[in-house]
């Protein structure tokens, strides 16, 4: 028996900040049934947990994020994709704000350094809301202000006598 060629993906996800651990749990399960009809492995699934986003999405400013990262057969790569991002679309499309398929690299390393979330470093939270920049000036009258040049020549008062 030969061993068949694998190629793998990771998906990305955004939802919304308040998903339970039982619709965390079920989208772990459905997306683990994709993968497995097609003879692929499920490399991982982990909660990256709650971060600020950057901009709003579907009027919510936090989101919690979700990294699967699977192996599926060359010859069936296109119909896992196509229904992990149908199965965002139709069927979780109130919960899953936005999602992000990536092929990687073969032999590549699977390592990656993550952020740490608002769970883990409460702290970032007001960084955040100060837009990270605390030691920038807020107005420009509180900026120091720039010395004048003075020049050596003569005023136009002095230039009359």
């Amino acid at each position: 028996m030969t061993k068949q060629a694998m190629t793998n993906y990771e998906t990305l996800i955004l939802t919304v900040p308040e998903i339970t651990k039982d619709e965390s749990s079920n989208l772990e399960i459905q997306l683990n049934k994709i993968v497995k009809a097609s003879k692929g492995d499920v490399i991982s699934f982990e909660r990256w947990g709650k971060y600020r986003l950057a901009y709003p999405v579907r009027k919510n400013e936090y989101g919690v994020y979700y990294l699967i990262r699977y192996e599926v057969p060359v010859d069936s790569k296109s119909t896992v994709v196509k229904g992990v991002k149908e199965f965002f679309d139709i069927k979780y499309h109130e919960i899953v704000m936005r999602h992000v398929v990536s092929a990687l690299g073969t032999g590549k390393s699977l390592e990656y350094v993550r952020p740490k979330s608002l769970e883990e470093a409460p702290e970032l939270g007001s960084f955040m809301k100060n837009d990270g920049f605390s030691d920038r000036p807020q107005r420009y009258d509180s900026m120091e202000k720039p010395q004048r040049y003075e020049s050596s020549m003569p005023k136009k008062s002095d230039d009359l006598n």
